[in-house]
């Protein structure tokens, strides 16, 4: 090999190693400083500190949320897996240290020890999918309970949620419907190439060893899971159905989707911003023509 072969080789075997350390501080750049609540209903979570910017997901009000990072007029924060921007006027700081909520493990083999530092004794690990009592935040760190054990995880190992009754299932088809976000809306589509909305319900739930047929009236009247009539007792992976009167040609259901948690949804919409996202089953048109959900789990 020529010299000058040598310092190329090294140069981008240097360039690889500062990417990857670039990497590991973009990751530990999310452990939260604080922890907040949302002090609104519908709450926007935006993709960028800017009213005009997209919208990821809809946070109820008195939500606990992981605070990244305190900038003017906006935090940024961490929820249920999405990380986003919300006005600094509908989040109220936790000072005193008192909020009680649930947090689910977004890695496989979490440690979980006896002091919120890398030091401390590991007590546990926790697989991934798994919803543990958060009671408390320090350093960077969430304070837990699981098995009547208290301990400390990572924040960045533990996304916050509202919902205590998330199965491992439904929080598995949920994490698998939130891999098909931003795909397109296609008619008649039940593919990641494309999906309807009774499509993607039909592809996700696939997955988990459920058949569904390829429309939303005939999920809800199917013999999967059981109906469930409240809002307040859907559960994540829930199936959640809707009717507009001017869509369903006289059918039971015009639209279907999955219940993620937080009231909020996730499906393939045919809007003008369509494909696979993320809407408030609180926002004014679902409200008006929810149906019921399925749970099946």
């Amino acid at each position: 090999m020529s010299h000058l072969a040598g310092k190329i080789l090294r140069a981008v075997l240097l360039s690889a190693i500062l990417t990857a350390l670039l990497a590991v501080s973009a990751l530990a750049a999310e452990l939260s400083i604080a922890v907040g609540a949302t002090t609104g209903s519908s709450l926007r979570l935006r993709s960028q500190p800017s009213t005009s910017s997209d919208t990821i997901a809809y946070l109820d009000k008195g939500v606990a949320v992981g605070i990244i990072e305190k900038l003017s007029g906006w935090y940024k924060v961490a929820y249920e897996g999405d990380v986003g921007y919300v006005s600094a006027d509908y989040v109220v700081v936790d000072q005193d240290n008192v909020f009680s909520t649930y947090g689910t493990t977004n890695a496989d083999g979490v440690n979980a020890r006896s002091g919120p530092s890398t030091s401390s004794t590991i007590l546990f690990s926790i697989k991934e999918n798994y919803t543990v009592s958060v009671i408390g935040f320090a350093d960077g760190w969430y304070k837990i309970t699981s098995n009547g054990v208290t301990a400390y995880v990572r924040s960045d190992y533990l996304d916050l949620t509202d919902t205590a009754g998330a199965s491992e299932l439904g929080a598995k088809i949920v994490a698998t419907a939130k891999k098909y976000l931003g795909t397109r809306y296609v008619y008649g589509g039940a593919s990641p190439s494309g999906f309807d909305c009774s499509g993607f319900t039909m592809y996700v739930y696939k997955q988990f060893g459920y058949s569904l047929p390829h429309t939303a009236t005939g999920q809800w009247q199917s013999s999967v899971g059981n109906k469930v009539w409240a809002m307040s007792a859907l559960q994540p992976g829930d199936l959640v159905f809707f009717c507009d009167p001017s869509r369903s040609n006289g059918k039971a259901c015009s639209h279907v989707g999955i219940y993620i948690g937080g009231g909020q949804f996730i499906h393939s919409s045919s809007s003008r911003s369509g494909g696979v996202i993320i809407s408030s089953l609180y926002d004014t048109y679902y409200n008006t023509y929810y149906v019921g959900g399925r749970h099946v789990g």
